[in-house]
């Protein structure tokens, strides 16, 4: 597979055998990931959280009680001030999810400052060589930090891991030191950019091309189709795709494909096909939450087997993390994927042919 990552004027965008798989606007302020001061401005203690000002209109979500049993962050207190992490943007009338777990990121391991655990990543599965990697961890942490080996550190050379990790402690230090000049609630410590998110999410198994150009043909082509309701499958059949305020809803149809004698094994094809597609369509319009698949029936277990395997191997190359929960009672297929930033729909910039507004169209850390 030939994956492309796009950067230009305002954009970035990647590309898979020449398949539009995401599209980000640069501009519009997404600061997912970034960390910033914030002011504990109300305790929640019947909610277990707090909301904290961090310099918008709106205040950021702040749980209580980290997740993970290795944080060494004290209690907090009203009108403390913070360095936070956003971890989820905001979204609708929903603030900012804000984070004191803070993560760097790095190309092969990812730094936890503020916790002293050591993992790896869930992609690499060889028991032994999972031990191994811990224990490269731990000698490169030695107490001072956590850190999770990503799976780009599989083969790597423990001195170059060690060298990021030791790079990303050092900007660590330098956030600290913000702090202490800081002033203003909102202020951003530090702050990865969107291309060198994606260049570092995509290099776990092999470095992605990186073209610098205006938005090329292809991928307008492809974007328009990223605001249809109803595409079309080769076979003949079709996936309408519906959002609403709880979930995603995504219908297959078989269409023309269903003529013929063996309509069974017709009817597997359109679902194996439409699996494509409809991952494809999930990650280029940042669908996120609850998702729901209504295939077409299949009374065979093993063809329910070969739709769900499907999807899975689908999914393998979403940076995303997503969940494939099953088959539900009904027969729908139901899954969850982490929200990252809003989804492409909500996002406010002008058609590709400037006569239409997108947002008006209808819509790697697992160690806790």
């Amino acid at each position: 597979m030939k994956r492309t990552i796009w950067s230009g004027n305002g954009y970035c965008a990647v590309t898979e055998d020449s398949i539009l798989v995401e599209y980000i606007q640069k501009e519009n302020g997404d600061q997912n990931g970034s960390i910033l001061l914030g002011k504990v401005d109300r305790m929640m203690p019947g909610m277990k959280s707090a909301f904290v000002d961090i310099g918008r209109s709106r205040d950021g979500f702040l749980p209580l009680y980290e997740q993970s049993n290795s944080f060494t962050g004290r209690e907090i207190r009203s009108g403390d001030k913070l360095i936070l992490q956003i971890k989820k943007e905001e979204t609708g009338g929903k603030g900012a999810y804000l984070t004191r777990d803070i993560t760097i990121p790095g190309s092969m391991m990812i730094l936890m400052p503020m916790n002293r655990y050591i993992g790896v990543s869930s992609r690499i599965q060889d028991p032994i060589l999972r031990e191994k990697m811990k224990e490269t961890g731990n000698q490169i942490a030695n107490g001072r930090f956590g850190i999770v080996l990503r799976k780009a550190a599989e083969n790597a050379n423990q001195d170059a891991i060690r060298r990021e990790a030791e790079e990303a402690f050092q900007q660590w230090q330098k956030i600290l030191e913000r702090k202490q000049e800081a002033v203003k609630p909102g202020t951003v410590l530090f702050s990865q950019d969107i291309l060198s998110r994606l260049m570092e999410d995509y290099s776990a198994k092999a470095s992605p091309e990186l073209i610098q150009s205006e938005v090329p043909e292809v991928i307008r082509t492809q974007l328009k189709k990223a605001r249809e309701r109803i595409l079309r499958l080769p076979c003949g059949g079709n996936i309408i795709i519906d959002r609403c305020e709880a979930m995603t809803v995504i219908d297959v149809n078989s269409g023309a494909a269903s003529d013929g004698v063996s309509r069974e094994h017709n009817l597997l094809e359109v679902n194996l096909e439409a699996c494509k597609l409809i991952v494809q369509q999930i990650r280029l319009r940042n669908l996120n939450g609850i998702i729901l698949v209504d295939f077409i029936d299949m009374d065979s277990e093993t063809d329910r087997s070969l739709v769900l395997k499907a999807m899975e191997e689908s999914f393998q190359n979403d940076r995303i993390k997503t969940v494939i929960h099953g088959w539900t009672r009904l027969g729908l297929m139901e899954m969850t994927r982490k929200r990252t930033r809003s989804a492409l729909s909500e996002e406010n910039f002008p058609d590709m042919d400037g006569t239409a507004d997108l947002s008006k169209e209808q819509g790697e850390i697992t160690h806790r």
